[in-house]
């Protein structure tokens, strides 16, 4: 039985590059920095010889595993958000004209400026999608204001 989230993982073409948005960028801790030998990689992959570094950063108490494959790498994806499997992760903000003020200074592909929700769980609320330097979609949402 599922008892409570772990955490979400993205895999990255170039950790630095990765780290420099995630931690740097956005603020994210770092957590942990290490290798995954194929000993281990391979076994829990399924990818004979996978090498990894595998990097937790974390934000508000939630933790995002970025990995990035130094052998047995595959090719990239193409992340869109309409094309099934893709995946996005989303982020409560205080400030989504500030979060996308800052982006889009720093050179950040935001999809478009801050949006109203017109429904679910967020509604009213008003919210951005941003790339990665990888092209995964990320998304900051400022809850809609108590009346």
């Amino acid at each position: 039985m599922i008892i409570a989230p772990n955490h979400t993982s993205f895999t990255v073409s170039d950790m630095d590059r990765s780290l420099a948005f995630f931690r740097d960028l956005l603020g994210m801790e770092l957590i942990s920095d290490r290798i995954a030998g194929p000993e281990f990689a391979g076994k829990v992959t399924g990818i004979p010889g996978a090498e990894l570094r595998v990097v937790y950063v974390q934000a508000a108490g939630y933790k995002l595993e970025l990995i990035q494959y130094l052998k047995q790498q595959g090719e990239k994806l193409e992340p869109r958000t309409n094309r099934p499997g893709a995946v996005h992760l989303c982020f409560s903000v205080d400030d989504v004209d500030a979060t996308y003020a800052g982006l889009v200074a720093r050179g950040v592909k935001v999809q478009a400026p801050p949006q109203v929700i017109p429904g679910g769980p967020n509604k009213d609320g008003r919210g951005i999608y941003c790339l990665d330097p990888d092209g995964i979609t990320l998304e900051f949402i400022q809850p809609a204001q108590a009346s």
